[in-house]
């Protein structure tokens, strides 16, 4: 089940975005309004392509943001539903110039967030009578990672780790870095704070039985052929029961299934977000 972080967390992200929006303020907006105050307006979400639904407790956080007392929002497609395009998403009442000011920062949310989640979803759909995961990366927007993991789960999707303190994932540079992996696994786990497992990136079987035989708790087999790793997991497996096996390394939609078949644990791609297009959905004030 998806889950947003706290509101504590997420406000301040949605305040330096419509800080940078409104800058000193809507020119347009405020030129309207400059000599009565602005009347009760109702605007609705349509959806204008085939798609996920994704940020729509975040469209209305915004809102609430800038008029906590007044503002007013119905979903009809609840978050995490699909809908085609005039599908009618939500329905918002509130003073119009707080629609008109809020509109472009939440649209932009809900597009990025929609398109993630869809995109997913296409992926997951791929391999979702399979046992195994499909989980997301940290290649992400700057200062986007929370909601865009958060809608890699509105679509199916699991999250990989959040940030460097999340897990101990030893990659091609830190083993270059320590000497070796052996190296590196044991400088780590004489180091790293209890209870993290340790990740370990083998681009080789070589790489891969020597993580194991050093104590690896997850295994990434990175860019490694289908056939490579078909000969290659039950090895692993027998050397080490309980090793959670990840594949990773440009595997697309298309290739996605054929990788999950040679019983890999976890897929990682980064493509559900780094590929993913924005949702066309608009906000139209109807009275």
């Amino acid at each position: 089940m998806a889950t947003l972080p706290p509101w504590l967390i997420v406000d301040p992200l949605l305040q330096q975005w419509l800080q940078e929006d409104l800058g000193r303020g809507d020119r347009t907006t405020q030129s309207l309004f400059a000599n009565t105050p602005a009347p009760i307006g109702q605007a609705k979400l349509i959806l204008k392509a085939d798609g996920k639904v994704a940020g729509l407790p975040l469209v209305e956080r915004v809102f609430q943001l800038l008029d906590p007392q007044n503002f007013k929002f119905e979903t009809v497609l609840s978050e995490g539903s699909s809908g085609q395009p005039k599908n009618l998403i939500a329905t918002m009442t509130a003073p119009l110039d707080i629609l008109l000011m809020g509109e472009r920062v939440a649209l932009n949310i809900l597009m990025r967030l929609s398109g993630i989640a869809t995109m997913t979803a296409q992926y997951v759909e791929k391999i979702a009578d399979l046992p195994t995961q499909l989980v997301d990366t940290r290649k992400t927007t700057p200062g986007l990672r929370l909601l865009e993991k958060y809608a890699v789960q509105v679509g199916g999707g699991q999250n990989h780790r959040f940030g460097l303190d999340d897990a101990v994932m030893i990659k091609d540079n830190h083993i270059q870095a320590a000497g070796g992996i052996s190296q590196a696994i044991a400088l780590v786990r004489q180091n790293m704070p209890y209870p993290l497992a340790i990740e370990v990136e083998a681009e080789t079987p070589e790489q891969a039985f020597e993580a194991v035989t050093a104590g690896a708790d997850i295994l990434m087999l990175d860019n490694m052929s289908v056939a490579m790793m078909t000969g290659l997991i039950p090895q692993l497996r027998e050397k080490n029961p309980r090793l959670k096996l990840e594949a990773s390394g440009n595997i697309t939609l298309e290739t996605l299934r054929e990788v999950a078949l040679t019983g890999i644990d976890y897929i990682s791609t980064s493509a559900t977000i780094t590929r993913a297009p924005w949702l066309d959905i608009s906000m139209k004030i109807t009275a």
